[in-house]
């Protein structure tokens, strides 16, 4: 079972406002997951967590990432912790600021599968991005070289990622102003 997880703890400085309160992104991030094959979706939130909790649309967990301010690293661990508890067999690791990354480019790349040891991500013209496929057995060592803002970034050039080209469904990039 391929789970959900879409981070979205940042206080977004150079937007303004924590993204995950930009209108649509988070309920859009959500329905991309879900309808791109997920079968359950859990949000990372930080800043602004309880204005942001009530704009996730029904049935989807939240946690949030306490220290959220010490990086991406934070709400990818919290994620990972929060998913360790359930039965997925991988997580389909999601970024809330990409609103041009829809169903069709999480369905592509969880054509995959949803294996215990599955490392895929997604890219944009042969240049690497968002979002990434992440086998149960792998986390532990995501979770390992996960510090400051890096998140998954070390563990993914460490090993072998399928790269699953997605140019022609979307751009993949995030946007950081408004």
């Amino acid at each position: 079972m391929i789970h959900g997880l879409l981070l979205a703890a940042g206080a977004g400085t150079r937007m303004g406002t924590p993204k995950a309160l930009v209108p649509g992104w988070l309920a859009g991030a959500v329905e991309a997951l879900r309808d791109g094959g997920c079968a359950e979706v859990t949000v990372v939130l930080g800043a602004a967590a309880d204005e942001a909790r009530a704009l996730l649309p029904d049935g989807v967990d939240c946690v949030v990432a306490e220290d959220w301010e010490s990086g991406m690293s934070r709400s990818l661990s919290a994620g990972l912790v929060a998913l360790a508890g359930t039965e997925a067999t991988a997580a389909m690791l999601h970024l809330v600021d990409l609103p041009d990354v829809g169903a069709d480019v999480v369905r592509r790349l969880a054509a995959c599968g949803g294996g215990r040891d599955v490392l895929a991500r997604a890219t944009y013209d042969g240049r690497p991005g968002h979002p990434v496929l992440i086998g149960r057995d792998r986390w532990a060592g995501v979770l390992e070289g996960a510090t400051g803002d890096e998140g998954a970034r070390a563990y993914l050039r460490r090993n072998d990622v399928v790269a699953v080209e997605c140019g022609d469904l979307a751009g993949g990039h995030d946007v950081d102003r408004r």
